[in-house]
């Protein structure tokens, strides 16, 4: 029997603002110009915008502080901050306060200026009273030992990480909106100075700026929109931890159970998913949420991506747009999965388009803490 809330409702509208590099504007600015572009992709007004869902590391109170700047009195006002992993539970809460009939437009948002502002951003991943007498260096320290743990487990090399990096810029370079473009190969990967050992500086995300924006809207009406609608018709979240000293297993994360809720939900199989968007802040991520996703066993990731089997050509199409690690990465990347799925589901993306009929977005957030996995589809699919 089918859930009750799949394909209920869609997104229909998509927005990107600032992408790189956007010296002299504020998060605030920018992720108000990813709203209104996504606004008028969808073709719809911001007077009818009713619910408001936004997160970013520079507000306390985002979602009041959008709805502000906006200029907009929501019916529905939902700022949930659990990370990067935000904005894949936005899309689960904004359509069930659709389907409840408690707003007919609601719009999701985030906007950063990390890049031009010198970096800063408030920390998510802050040390906790576990961990802050061994000074680490969050959140790249943890990201390091679960590859390092990786590594000792299960015979994961450098080479199969860097790998993941090699990949990314691969289809990177089939975006004319990614940051980082050109050469990369294994070796330069390598050779590239260590951060937080054994991951070294091509093995981190970009430091970028960049706002997002999606709007959604119950299915009938999407169906009446210019734009092809994506639809929502699964998601799951899940968290393990707070404090990265607390993580049960530092190679396995939630999204071993936000995953299958999400599958469940949407009624497919994970080898049914023609395009895979994984939050990638370090190239330990994607093999992890390969593993726990269910596309390799655990502790065969590593294996699993080397030979290209996930950069053009290979036998699975993940990160399409380069990933947070060469397209852009402005502290907080979630929503960004969001915007690559549904052009991917238009057939909008140009050079690096692969068929995709089905397409999963999974968001990381904290240090490997909350997890939460989106299913998307065409109208195909329902």
């Amino acid at each position: 029997m089918a859930h009750p809330l799949r394909g209920r409702a869609a997104v229909v509208g998509i927005g990107t603002a600032g992408l790189g590099e956007a010296p002299g504007r504020s998060s605030i600015e920018l992720l108000g110009e990813a709203a209104l572009s996504a606004l008028a992709d969808a073709g719809l007004r911001l007077d009818e915008v009713d619910g408001i869902f936004a997160a970013t590391g520079v507000h306390g109170l985002p979602a009041l502080s959008a709805a502000e700047y906006l200029g907009i009195r929501p019916r529905v006002i939902e700022g949930t901050n659990v990370g990067g992993s935000s904005f894949e539970i936005h899309l689960l809460q904004a359509a069930l306060a659709l389907d409840a009939g408690l707003c007919d437009v609601a719009l999701i948002a985030y906007g950063s200026n990390q890049r031009t502002a010198g970096g800063r951003l408030v920390s998510i991943s802050e040390p906790q009273w576990h961990e802050a007498p061994y000074r680490p260096r969050h959140p790249i320290t943890g990201y390091a030992m679960a590859a390092a743990r990786h590594m000792y487990e299960f015979g994961t090399t450098r080479e199969q990480l860097a790998a993941v990096a090699v990949a990314a810029r691969a289809w990177a370079n089939r975006n004319p909106d990614a940051f980082a473009r050109g050469p990369l190969t294994v070796e330069d990967v390598l050779a590239s100075r260590v951060v937080s050992d054994p991951l070294g500086v091509l093995d981190c995300c970009l430091v970028t700026d960049g706002a997002a924006a999606c709007v959604m809207v119950r299915s009938e009406r999407a169906r009446d929109l210019a734009r092809a609608p994506a639809y929502l018709l699964g998601a799951g979240m899940a968290a393990s931890h707070r404090s990265f000293a607390q993580m049960p297993d530092l190679t396995t994360t939630a999204a071993r159970e936000s995953g299958p809720r999400a599958f469940a939900m949407a009624g497919v199989d994970p080898r049914e998913i023609d395009l895979l968007m994984l939050y990638d802040a370090f190239t330990i991520n994607t093999i992890l949420f390969l593993e726990d996703l269910g596309y390799c066993p655990k502790g065969e990731g590593g294996r699993f991506v080397e030979g290209g089997a996930i950069a053009p050509g290979g036998s699975l199409a993940v990160n399409t747009n380069g990933g947070g690690l060469s397209c852009v990465h402005p502290g907080m990347y979630g929503l960004f999965l969001v915007v690559e799925a549904v052009t991917q589901l238009r057939g909008e993306a140009g050079e690096r388009q692969v068929p995709t009929q089905l397409a999963l977005c999974h968001g990381n957030g904290g240090t490997l803490s909350s997890q939460a996995t989106a299913i998307l589809g065409s109208r195909d699919t329902l």
